[in-house]
């Protein structure tokens, strides 16, 4: 079969250029951890999904890391002695097609991760060696001016529910839908958000 097109995106098309990327990059090594990337966000939107989040969390579990398959930096590895800005590159790619809730839950999930070790020092416990390693490339935990910062965010609850989310899909034992799965439900978020901004919503 030949692969489509997707030299130019479109609302038509992003749903079915993300899925492409699932199937041919989601076997790929997940940061030292027990799972392939795409278990590990496959598992943040079913277990959104499983708690009756909305349609917007579930998404955005759901593509919360897709930078690390778009970045031009590559994927990260327990071997790095930098940063290499997923959650931007993932953002960009998304941003013309979901709405901002998507986008920032995908742009700043990292940030969040680096709020709740400032604001909450139990989640530490909940990292794992591989996320504890990016963290320290990553800035560590907030200091308080950012913390006042991040918290202006309007999306910050949702942003805080995916980070949580992100931390719970590293589980090698939990079976999940693929990515087709959830395609219809990615298609109408993405269809809502264009026409609220044909509309000037």
């Amino acid at each position: 079969m030949t692969r489509p097109d997707f030299t130019r995106l479109t609302r038509e098309n992003i749903v079915a250029f993300i899925g492409d990327i699932f199937d041919r990059r989601g076997d790929d090594e997940y940061l030292g951890e027990p799972v392939t990337m795409a278990q590990h966000m496959l598992q943040g939107a079913t277990i959104a999904a499983q708690n009756a989040m909305s349609e917007e969390i579930v998404v955005a579990a759901l593509l919360h890391d897709i930078g690390h398959f778009t970045s031009e930096f590559g994927t990260f590895s327990m071997d790095d002695t930098e940063d290499r800005f997923h959650e931007e590159a993932g953002a960009e790619l998304l941003e013309q097609f979901f709405p901002s809730v998507v986008t920032d839950c995908v742009r700043y999930h990292v940030a969040a991760k680096r709020y709740l070790c400032a604001t909450k020092p139990e989640y530490f416990k909940r990292l794992s060696e591989a996320s504890i390693h990016s963290l320290n490339l990553q800035g560590g935990p907030m200091g308080a001016d950012e913390v006042a910062e991040f918290e202006k965010n309007p999306n910050l609850k949702e942003i805080v529910q995916v980070r949580y989310l992100d931390e719970a899909g590293k589980r090698p034992d939990m079976d999940t839908p693929d990515y087709w799965h959830f395609a219809p439900m990615v298609q109408r978020v993405v269809d809502r958000h264009c026409a609220a901004q044909a509309a000037g919503v």
